[in-house]
């Protein structure tokens, strides 16, 4: 499938969509003086080069200089651009792929999508300059500590209706997850919490009330004083599985977040976290087929 015709002004490059913003109201005596305000991690000398590379445009693809007169409302575009950029060493496979869906099994640390400090080393845009396709989209993420399975759509006419599948909840998903034992219990059994946000922005936090997250809990095997587990996922809040497993006092292994939130590992990418979006299943909504995609990743201590 070919993206040769572009809704950005600019093409891709090197796997790299161009980033858009739209200028806000207020005063600047020209263009490059806002951008400095608004990225003030990012050198003037950068900007300069950009534009001389004629690099930064409107949303008709006229050239924009430094010079150039701050609008309200004007749609400038650009190339996000990282001084330097760790490699991250496991690589992603591909599941399945048609005219609509890309379906992918992403390794443990690489993010599906840019953000902070990850630009190229991230799903979506290994994806993007493996198959040259500007317009893939994630219809659903993972974070970046966790592997499996992830499903990307590569045609905007029928993006709506897979992403609603989501929305509504009805597609199966099944996680496995390494993780001290749990006495005492009858499996498979059902872990309901009140879920929100805690403390630190980064992580969530259980508190009393009625519940708004749900996982279904069962174990696969024991292996010495761990337990592999499989994890169904009744509701999608930010790290449910980790916060659930970890408030039944098994926190999953190697788990820089729950119990405790850990100092950044930075990259370090010696003990993954172990768990893995095993499965995702559904009704397919233009064929009406049953599509079920699994991982070929496995869990190790």
């Amino acid at each position: 499938m070919s993206s040769a015709v572009s809704r950005f002004p600019l093409p891709m490059r090197d796997g790299v969509a161009p980033s858009y913003l739209y200028l806000p109201e207020g005063q600047w005596p020209d263009l490059i003086t806002f951008l400095l305000a608004r990225f003030p991690d990012v050198a003037e000398a950068s900007w300069r080069q950009r534009m001389a590379r004629n690099e930064v445009v409107d949303g008709d693809g006229k050239v924009l200089a430094p010079h150039s007169p701050f609008k309200r409302g004007l749609r400038i575009f650009y190339y996000r651009e990282l001084e330097a950029e760790t490699p991250i060493p496991f690589q992603e496979q591909i599941l399945y792929l048609d005219q609509h869906l890309v379906v992918v099994d992403k390794p443990h640390f690489l993010p599906v999508i840019p953000t902070g400090r990850f630009l190229h080393q991230t799903l979506l845009v290994r994806l993007r300059k493996a198959l040259g396709e500007v317009d893939l989209v994630p219809i659903h993420r993972l974070d970046r500590e966790t592997a499996g399975v992830v499903i990307f759509s590569r045609n905007a006419a029928s993006r709506g209706v897979y992403q609603s599948m989501f929305q509504k909840r009805v597609v199966g998903k099944e996680y496995e997850a390494l993780a001290p034992r749990l006495e005492g219990v009858s499996f498979p059994f059902t872990y309901r919490s009140r879920m929100v946000e805690g403390d630190k922005f980064f992580v969530m936090k259980e508190e009393q009330g009625e519940p708004n997250s749900e996982t279904l809990i069962d174990v696969i095997e024991q292996r010495g004083v761990l337990a592999l587990y499989r994890l169904y996922p009744h509701t999608g809040r930010q790290h449910q599985l980790r916060v659930h497993l970890s408030a039944l006092g098994i926190p999953i292994l190697n788990d820089a977040f729950y119990p405790v939130a850990l100092p950044c590992k930075q990259d370090d990418v010696s003990q993954p976290l172990q768990l893995l979006a095993r499965a995702v299943s559904f009704i397919d909504p233009l064929s009406g087929d049953w599509r079920e995609f699994r991982s070929r990743r496995s869990l190790q201590a």
